[in-house]
């Protein structure tokens, strides 16, 4: 009986919010999906912080990109990456603390297309949008087709702070 007066009113208090109401009863369900939630909301608000901290003129919804396991990698204007969302693990199996601070070059080797790498360089200078598919590497030397959207962020005074990249498994 106390377990459905604590459904009952976690429902109603959170009837408007974005928080699922789940019996008791699935707890071990529902918390796969709290900790999702949890790890969503945590890439989110780094990704507005940083939005924040350099003035982003652009906006993105980071929320949707995520939620459909869309990889998302930001980089400083010298192309260091200074965020990448915690499903990366997913993709090619480096947490996020161990891909900041480097280049979007580690996912590189030697069967990444020389051509389709020059393509998004030039892309970057120009400060242009690029979509292109690109063989990566796995944590593990394993391979991976990767669809990649990048784009240039620029701040208020027109100047380039961040690239940001919506990266997913290619089909």
């Amino acid at each position: 009986m106390e377990f459905k007066v604590y459904d009952a009113a976690f429902a109603k208090q959170h009837e408007n919010g974005a928080i699922k109401a789940m019996p008791l009863v699935s707890w071990d369900i529902y918390s796969q999906y709290l900790l999702q939630t949890n790890v969503l909301l945590h890439d989110v608000n780094s990704l507005h912080q940083i939005a924040n901290k350099n003035q982003w003129k652009s906006v993105w919804d980071y929320k949707e990109s995520l939620q459909d396991e869309t990889v998302i990698v930001v980089t400083d204007a010298q192309l260091k990456i200074v965020f990448a969302s915690k499903n990366i693990k997913k993709m090619n199996g480096y947490e996020a603390q161990e891909v900041v601070g480097n280049s979007p070059k580690m996912f590189q080797g030697a069967k990444t297309d020389l051509q389709v790498s020059n393509e998004i360089r030039k892309a970057i200078l120009n400060k242009v949008p690029f979509e292109k598919n690109v063989i990566n590497y796995c944590k593990d030397g394993s391979l991976y087709k990767c669809h990649i959207k990048g784009f240039p962020i620029f701040n208020h005074k027109g100047e380039v702070t961040n690239f940001i990249a919506f990266e997913k498994i290619a089909a």
